[in-house]
């Protein structure tokens, strides 16, 4: 029995169902052996109908046995039976008002059965007040399972869960704040902390990805925090656009390309050292605007600057599109024109394929 237990906490669930068949052939009223093997069908076939023969079974050797009742909840959710778990965790609650993990599953689970059953009684339409309800009773069962067991995590995930649910920001910050100082590497709470800090006003895109590539530090499997480090450095490539429109700015300048009517413009073509000398100011903007900044950063984020790339289409979009108005910024400065009609083709052409998905593309490094 224990090295079955220790084998589907390994997920190993194929060894510890052939450990628990024999041992259920040797005593086939071993209760613990039947709820075992109902977790085992849980845990990697997902088969409910298996699971809740299992627990049908523990329960007719001992109806009032909490693992059983508690693990024939989860068969009942597997078996596609998720309504009539409210009843099993109710009697859960009766049988050991003292036992928290049943205060803490009825209440993580109440609100969705509260909200499924108000949608089938009102054709599909969730009424509010049915939904604030819920929310309510399930506070009040999460707050129960936090003075039962102030020192278990997932007391304090539901209770989070709830508070969210119901908009009250602040105790979810609070609840946060609690389930960190229980387990400081919190996947979940540790990435809402960082997307909060990260998305805080004033915050700067090179900040936010050094906050989340510290935190991945912590937790490197964080799919969370590996979204928001991408989604950092994503704001990160977005800038570089601004550099090279700011170039073309310059170059348009450089030639005089918008002067206003009576005003005095250069000659054409520009000498070979005017042209040369357009190049420095746009050299200083790529040296302090994009070179000194990209030797500041974290390993990690420059690193993750180049897998972005890779990885994703829009990072490239971002990259043709600066390379694109530089081209045009170069070409405005480098060749010798004699009229001013090919530069402020070569201008609005830059200008407008860099500008025309600024507005949208926020949002798609990830």
């Amino acid at each position: 029995m224990e090295r079955a237990d220790l084998l589907i906490d390994l997920k190993r669930y194929e060894e510890a169902r052939k450990l628990l068949a024999q041992r259920l052939s040797e005593d086939p009223q071993d209760l613990r052996a039947w709820v075992k093997l109902a977790r085992s069908h849980l845990g990697d076939e997902k088969d409910g109908a298996k699971a809740l023969e299992a627990t049908q079974r523990a329960l007719e050797l001992d109806p009032e046995d909490i693992g059983a009742l508690v693990m024939h909840a989860h068969a009942l959710r597997g078996a596609g039976r998720f309504l009539e778990t409210e009843g099993v965790l109710r009697e859960v609650i009766r049988i050991a008002p003292a036992h928290w993990y049943g205060y803490a599953l009825l209440a993580d689970w109440l609100w969705r059965i509260r909200v499924i059953r108000s949608g089938q009684a009102h054709g599909g339409q969730v009424k509010r007040e049915d939904q604030e309800a819920a929310l309510r009773e399930s506070g009040e069962l999460a707050r129960e399972a936090v003075r039962l067991a102030p020192e278990e995590v997932y007391a304090y995930e539901v209770a989070r869960l709830i508070a969210d649910m119901a908009g009250d920001r602040p105790e979810a910050d609070r609840l946060d704040d609690a389930i960190l100082r229980l387990d400081p590497q919190h996947e979940q709470a540790l990435a809402r902390r960082i997307t909060k800090a990260a998305d805080a006003p004033g915050i700067k895109a090179a900040e936010a990805a050094s906050l989340f590539a510290d935190a991945l530090a912590t937790a490197p499997d964080s799919a969370p925090m590996r979204s928001g480090l991408d989604q950092a450095t994503y704001r990160l490539l977005r800038g570089i656009r601004w550099l090279a429109l700011l170039c073309l700015a310059l170059a348009a300048a450089g030639i005089d390309l918008f002067a206003m009517e009576g005003e005095t413009r250069r000659d054409l073509p520009l000498p070979l050292g005017q042209r040369l000398w357009d190049l420095v100011p746009m050299a200083v903007v790529w040296v302090l605007g994009a070179l000194l900044r990209y030797r500041r950063l974290r390993a990690g984020v420059r690193v993750n600057l180049r897998s972005l790339v890779r990885r994703r289409t829009w990072p490239r979009i971002v990259l043709a599109q600066a390379a694109w108005a530089m081209m045009c910024a170069l070409l405005i400065t480098q060749v010798p024109w004699t009229q001013r009609t090919v530069p402020q083709i070569l201008f609005w052409a830059g200008l407008l394929a860099t500008v025309t998905t600024m507005w949208f593309d926020r949002r798609k490094g990830n």
